[in-house]
């Protein structure tokens, strides 16, 4: 990913905080499912169970919620933070204009028609929607990135804030990260917590963030096809992520596809969950003995929109 560097501010402890005033009172806690049934001791935090499937409406909500309501906002996506900015904008009354590519999933696509955003179709790639989008927000408008966004970092870490009244003594969470915003925020909430440990997972065909924190700066990586799709990708130069990473995340581990279908069938199969490769990873790393988890083990299941001829091939092995 080229291009110019955007200003973005960083987020704070005290943004993490009033993105929490907002979550807490728009969005239920997900539930932390514990119910191991003699197989490996990992709760699950179920942002599978978002309105939306995904664990993006928390920073969608925060930044429609804090934003100006004067200043018009418009987005990128080919997937789950679109269907969070949708969903949000319904709930907090406001207009947003959601940028996706021509090629973008047609499911996607109708849900978004329904939800009665404004709805540009451009280009061919989400690289193109987003360079659009950004050229949208030149005339004075907001551009929220899917992660490199002070509100949406904030509102991700309001994930920390529930593990907080649902677990005392040691953790260690596991996230999925591929631009960092989930990641950034769960590492900004642990600065908060000393007995919290915070571990990253990339799928071994897009390294994207591991590069950028041992480099001190983005740098363009190969993409190869991954289970994972939704945390597949390059990163925004000047990434406010990458820092925060850098500084809050304790480890960065990767996983192969063959472990990240494994987590999916487990997640299916032992605990009657549905998950999206992206949404998978944490359990992939645990179930692979690839992190040395102090405390509670706690993976964050992202996301639950897999396409249903997918997750059936992945079932069958």
């Amino acid at each position: 990913m080229s291009g110019p560097v955007r200003a973005v501010r960083v987020p704070t402890t005290a943004d993490l905080e009033a993105a929490w005033k907002v979550i807490s009172g728009h969005l239920p806690p997900t539930p932390l499912n514990t119910a191991y049934t003699g197989g490996p001791p990992i709760a699950l935090k179920l942002e599978s169970l978002q309105p939306t499937g995904s664990f993006k409406v928390r920073g969608a909500l925060n930044a429609l919620a804090t934003v100006p309501r004067d200043v018009p906002v418009v987005t990128a996506s080919s997937g789950n933070h679109g269907l969070g900015m949708a969903f949000a904008a319904g709930l907090t009354g406001r207009p947003v204009t959601v940028v996706v590519s021509r090629n973008a999933s047609p499911a996607k696509v109708s849900a978004l028609r329904a939800a009665g955003i404004d709805l540009v179709r451009f280009g061919d790639s989400f690289d193109d929607a987003e360079a659009y989008a950004l050229m949208l927000a030149e005339d004075g408008a907001y551009y929220v990135s899917t992660y490199n966004d002070p509100y949406v970092i904030a509102g991700q870490a309001t994930i920390g804030y529930e593990l907080d009244g649902e677990l005392a003594g040691d953790v260690t969470v596991l996230c999925g990260v591929g631009g960092g915003g989930l990641a950034a925020g769960l590492g900004l909430w642990r600065s908060t917590r000393p007995n919290a440990r915070v571990v990253a997972v990339e799928p071994e065909a897009s390294t994207a963030m591991s590069a950028a924190v041992r480099a001190g700066h983005q740098v363009t990586v190969e993409v190869g096809e991954t289970l994972a799709d939704g945390i597949a990708g390059n990163i925004e130069p000047g990434s406010v992520t990458i820092d925060l990473v850098r500084r809050h995340v304790d480890d960065l581990v990767t996983v192969s596809e063959t472990e990240i279908r494994e987590a999916v069938r487990y997640l299916a199969a032992t605990r009657g969950v549905i998950a999206e490769g992206s949404g998978a990873v944490g359990v992939a790393a645990l179930l692979a003995g690839k992190v040395a988890a102090r405390g509670t083990q706690v993976a964050v299941v992202t996301g639950r929109n897999i396409a249903l001829p997918t997750l059936t091939e992945v079932l069958a092995g």
